[in-house]
């Protein structure tokens, strides 16, 4: 059921992801974000390497390629289209529910399957965030889908941290709507659009 439900999310953030990512205006790819050092085509590069490429080579437990590592994603003035399909492609290869038994061999250690997806759906939400924030747009949750990416943030917020993928938590009211904690809780200010969240660099 567990596995059911995040892949549910997993399809559900994609889906946004696509959306988000289309709407990002190719003129404004230079601009500044809110996260410090990365304008808007260094965060739409990592959101793409990660989230969909990423997502795909962790299901077939291979590594990611250096010529990926490097590309520019952005200076393809279709960019979001691929983005969409790389997305399809890594999602349908999670489809398989074999693919989430075990670990996958991260370079440096291991992590549980099933862990390392929900780990990069939240990847794709708060860095989706991050893309639609800096470009006038927003990222659009279920609550199902929010509290996945909280519960992630606040099972790993400390691992984050210690590598600046997180900037120190941001208070929020205690009623504020789940995906708003996450964020807090993952240093970025979901109220101003605007805080000091820095992005995850692994």
């Amino acid at each position: 059921m567990k596995n059911d439900e995040t892949y549910r999310y997993m399809s559900e953030c994609a889906t946004e992801a696509a959306r988000v990512a289309r709407a990002v205006p190719q003129a404004r790819l230079n601009e500044p974000t809110h996260c410090p050092g990365w304008d808007v085509r260094a965060l739409v590069n990592h959101w793409v390497l990660y989230t969909s490429h990423g997502l795909e080579h962790r299901a077939l437990r291979e590594q990611l390629p250096e010529d990926l590592v490097a590309r520019d994603f952005a200076a393809d003035p279709g960019w979001a289209d691929a983005y969409a399909a790389q997305l399809d492609r890594a999602v349908t290869a999670w489809a398989d529910p074999a693919v989430w038994d075990g670990e996958v061999d991260l370079g440096g250690g291991t992590m549980p399957a099933d862990e390392l997806a929900a780990m990069i759906v939240k990847e794709t939400a708060v860095h989706g965030w991050d893309v639609a924030v800096a470009t006038g747009g927003e990222f659009r949750l279920s609550e199902g889908a929010a509290r996945l990416v909280l519960g992630v943030v606040e099972r790993h917020g400390d691992l984050y941290r210690q590598y600046d993928g997180f900037a120190d938590p941001v208070p929020v009211p205690d009623d504020a709507p789940t995906f708003e904690r996450a964020l807090a809780a993952s240093g970025r200010d979901p109220r101003q659009g605007a805080g000091s969240g820095r992005t995850l660099r692994r």
